[in-house]
């Protein structure tokens, strides 16, 4: 085990040595890189690197990603957007090996959390400062490493230097920091997201792309879930980290609006002749009149389950959804129908307005009924809506029609895989 930890760290020290070359080789200004004479004692640092991975083996495969690039413009440690970790060699000579590693661990963290991909999304006013915003992220993640008591410098910030609680995200710790410059930090572009003196460009020297980060960050929170199956817990910000990557939160009214306008724009594909407006070509043709196409707008129903399954929360949501996102897909009017629909159909209505539709049923659970009923009316829709907790039998075979379910509840079953369906999650409705 030591023999390959030492293969380990002598492969990544060459590796190491080779960056300050390609850079200078990409045509990065001397001035950029550190001289020769003051050499950084890498030995030191990738030892430290070797001493995280040990101590967070969940975090190896994240901090072996990092490229190291000598840098005299900082007075820490910091990283860019691409994965390169820029080294003061002093700072490195004043610290030990454990607070080195404490250092690898948080520096690796703002990458991960993607914080320069959140710090571009805050409002233009707070983006403007900065240090401000680098603070922030640094209570984020020095909560969770203290608390996971890992060594780190005197000099780190924590809530706690501000009067903050632990374990918010750094967006919600901005407010609190204050204008004051009092604690100078510099974690560089790959934390707070602006260009930092020193850095290099994005295609100079080693880089890790943004595809490469997300299989980087969704690697380490697997291993970082199947580390607490195993061994425990890990701290409650990493935690919660994993498993959003693990399990992203996913905006369900926008993946509602997306699968209604291609259902739409696939039943509106099927165009037709009419006479009730003159084809363009008309007038070069005397004596003739020509037809001209017309794209029809698609018809739609919508199947409510009002089964006893559902609770008043879930028929809330589903009727909240029925003119809203037909609206936004521009299908209104007398051009949808509302099924309430349990083991069999109770009400059928045309409806302008969500305050239209009549409910019935409470019973057992039976789509297909209604299913069926929409596809029998003298006007059969084109595109079909089912909105239900997912407890009931589908058809066996696709249907003439557009099926898209919304499927309301926490953990709702899944229909075939031929039905397009969106989760509705009560909790954000």
């Amino acid at each position: 085990m030591a023999e390959a930890a030492a293969a380990d760290v002598a492969a990544a020290a060459a590796a190491a040595e080779a960056a300050p070359v390609e850079v200078e080789a990409a045509g990065v200004e001397a001035a950029e890189v550190v001289p020769a004479g003051r050499a950084l004692d890498r030995t030191k640092l990738l030892a430290a690197r070797y001493r995280a991975a040990m101590l967070r083996p969940y975090l190896a495969t994240a901090l072996y990603a990092l490229s190291v690039v000598p840098s005299r413009h900082l007075s820490t440690m910091g990283v860019d957007r691409r994965w390169r970790l820029y080294v003061s060699p002093e700072f490195v000579d004043r610290h030990a090996v454990e607070e080195l590693a404490g250092v690898w661990i948080h520096e690796v963290a703002h990458l991960l959390r993607d914080h320069h991909g959140r710090a571009e999304r805050l409002p233009a006013a707070d983006r403007t400062d900065h240090l401000r915003v680098n603070l922030a992220q640094d209570c984020e993640i020095n909560d969770d490493l203290v608390a996971d008591r890992l060594t780190l410098p005197a000099s780190r910030v924590e809530p706690s230097t501000f009067g903050l609680p632990d374990g918010r995200l750094f967006e919600e710790y901005l407010a609190g920091i204050p204008h004051t410059h009092a604690h100078p930090v510099q974690c560089g572009s790959g934390a707070h997201g602006l260009p930092v003196r020193g850095e290099i460009g994005d295609d100079a020297g080693p880089a890790v792309r943004d595809v490469e980060a997300v299989a980087i960050r969704r690697q380490t929170a697997d291993a970082i879930r199947a580390h607490v199956r195993s061994r425990g817990t890990v701290p409650a910000g990493w935690q919660r980290w994993a498993d959003e990557i693990a399990e992203p939160v996913v905006d369900w009214r926008r993946l509602l609006t997306g699968a209604l306008r291609q259902a739409v724009a696939w039943a509106s594909g099927a165009v037709d002749y009419t006479y009730a407006r003159p084809g363009r070509r008309t007038g070069a043709m005397r004596g003739v009149v020509l037809p001209s196409l017309r794209r029809p707008l698609p018809r739609v129903a919508v199947i409510v389950d009002t089964s006893g399954s559902m609770g008043t929360d879930d028929l809330a949501a589903a009727l909240s959804e029925v003119t809203g996102v037909l609206r936004t897909v521009g299908i209104r009017g007398n051009r949808v129908t509302v099924v309430a629909c349990d083991a069999d159909v109770h009400a059928v209505t045309r409806v302008v307005k969500t305050e239209q539709v009549e409910l019935g049923g409470g019973g057992g659970t039976d789509m297909r009924v209604g299913i069926a009923a929409a596809l029998r009316s003298p006007d059969r829709p084109q595109i079909v809506v089912v909105l239900t907790d997912g407890y009931t039998p589908w058809p066996d075979e696709p249907t003439s029609c557009r099926l898209v379910a919304g499927l309301i509840g926490a953990d709702p079953p899944q229909p075939p895989a031929w039905v397009e369906s969106v989760h509705i999650t009560p909790a954000a409705t």
